[in-house]
């Protein structure tokens, strides 16, 4: 399976680690939707800022914002398996 973050293999161990938190293929109806927000604005700070503690801290923020965006998600909407 490819991932959307295969381009960034390059970038620090600390980076790529959350990065795979970030994924949402394996998601699906709204829980899905409201993870590719997340994964977007991952590429986004992927693609205007160097690697560096703060990014990583950046990232793994984003990743918990987008756990609770989710978790909503999938309990709200009736077409998800939770």
């Amino acid at each position: 399976m490819t991932s959307r973050f295969d381009s960034y293999q390059h970038r620090a161990p600390a980076v790529r680690g959350i990065l795979r938190f970030l994924e949402y293929g394996h998601l699906t109806g709204s829980a899905r939707d409201v993870s590719e927000g997340f994964a977007e604005l991952a590429e986004r700070l992927l693609n205007q800022l160097p690697d560096d503690p703060e990014l990583s801290v950046a990232l793994r923020k984003l990743r918990e914002a987008k756990d609770c965006a989710v978790g909503l998600a999938a309990v709200t909407d009736k077409s998800v398996d939770c």
